[in-house]
């Protein structure tokens, strides 16, 4: 796989080692490209093309149904995860008394949305989640008779640990629960296919591992499940009829783009159709990832030399569960001052959790190690 070719398109590389995936990705040339296309177009002949990008729009569709292996009408455009997680937690059919599986450390948005079924009577019971990772065994001590629904993050944001998700699949279905993924900490990176693995739920946005902008997402939604959630956010774009706006009917469409109620985000998603474009060309399929396998390799060797020097990486690093995000503490310092130091030396990374992270993309290469590296042994036995 040519990542110096991929490497080329990030602009980013010419001023900095960039670990921040897990946060907000930089652009690469051809996704900035699609897009000041778009802008330019609008700038100078207005609505005269919309229908054509509107065609590039259902393109995009189908490049990211490919990417996951659902069908483009499984598939809505959403202007970012917690988007996506509300309407499944506002349009599935809970009841009082029934409730709501997940896990302590979720990021927030995948634990609002849920807790604030509170009052149509719906507990959230959230697991209890140490080093070790995600314990099934305690995810089924807190499942009865009445949870319709286990939401758990695909990657955790702040440790790293990489579900399996054809075991959670199977553990959620076993208890007549659906599962709902936010993938956004996975999705352009590892290979996912919804066809095999039976997802029922799935959103993320495309501003982290897909190397899109911000505002332009995903929600996935299994052509079974369609008629299940209560669809949220009607608009023209949601019936059958859109273009023909005189005639009023509620009558709504079949497919998941129901939930795409007024105007897209036409330029975001333009760009994130590029990005995924770039990823696919780099070997990114529903059944394989060379990314994956060069980004698991980089951050293994950036693992065993923070330990090496007295670090302590707290990420799960057995095969079954790394992924690009590496946590981890700094003797004698903290968090917040070694990434100041880093962001001094060009190095760009995060603090979650009262830890370091760093989240490097494919493109990341042998010098962005040495980089990293050297900036941190600066701080040997400071």
């Amino acid at each position: 796989m040519d990542m110096a070719g991929f490497r080329r398109q990030m602009p980013v590389t010419r001023r900095w080692t960039y670990l921040d995936h897990a946060a907000v990705s930089p652009l690469p040339a051809p996704t900035r490209a699609a897009m000041d296309a778009m802008l330019a177009d609008f700038s100078e002949q207005g609505d005269v093309g919309w229908s054509g990008w509107a065609e590039r729009v259902e393109a995009v569709r189908r490049s990211a149904a490919a990417l996951i292996g659902s069908t483009p009408e499984e598939l809505a455009f959403v202007p970012n995860t917690t988007m996506g997680i509300s309407f499944v937690a506002e349009g599935f059919p809970f009841r009082a008394g029934d409730n709501v599986v997940t896990l302590a450390n979720e990021f927030p948005s995948n634990a609002y949305p849920w807790m604030h079924l509170a009052d149509r009577g719906v507990e959230t019971r959230r697991v209890p989640v140490d080093e070790t990772g995600v314990d099934l065994g305690k995810v089924s001590e807190l499942c009865d008779g009445r949870t319709r629904l286990i939401a758990v993050s695909w990657v955790g944001y702040a440790t790293g640990f990489r579900i399996d998700l054809d075991r959670m699949a199977a553990f959620a279905h076993e208890r007549g629960a659906r599962l709902f993924v936010d993938a956004i900490q996975g999705l352009g990176l590892f290979p996912i296919d919804v066809s095999r693995t039976p997802i029922d739920y799935l959103a993320a946005d495309g501003h982290k591992w897909m190397l899109g902008p911000e505002g332009a997402g995903l929600l996935y939604v299994r052509r079974e499940r369609l008629d299940e959630l209560r669809p949220l956010g009607l608009g023209w774009h949601s019936v059958v009829h859109s273009h023909d706006f005189s005639r009023i009917e509620l009558n709504i469409r079949p497919d998941a783009a129901r939930y795409e109620g007024g105007t897209w985000n036409m330029v975001g998603i333009l760009g994130l159709g590029a990005s995924l474009d770039l990823l696919a060309s780099f070997g990114l399929s529903p059944d394989r990832s060379p990314l994956a396998d060069t980004v698991l390799a980089w951050t293994d060797r950036a693992s065993a030399w923070i330990g090496e020097r007295g670090g302590v990486v707290l990420s799960d690093r057995r095969p079954a569960h790394r992924s690009g995000i590496v946590s981890f503490q700094w003797p004698g310092e903290r968090p917040e001052a070694v990434r100041k130091m880093l962001l001094e030396a060009g190095v760009v990374s995060s603090c979650r959790g009262g830890r370091l992270r760093i989240s490097p993309h494919a493109y990341c290469d042998d010098d962005d190690l040495a980089r990293f590296a050297g900036a941190l042994g600066n701080r040997e036995g400071t």
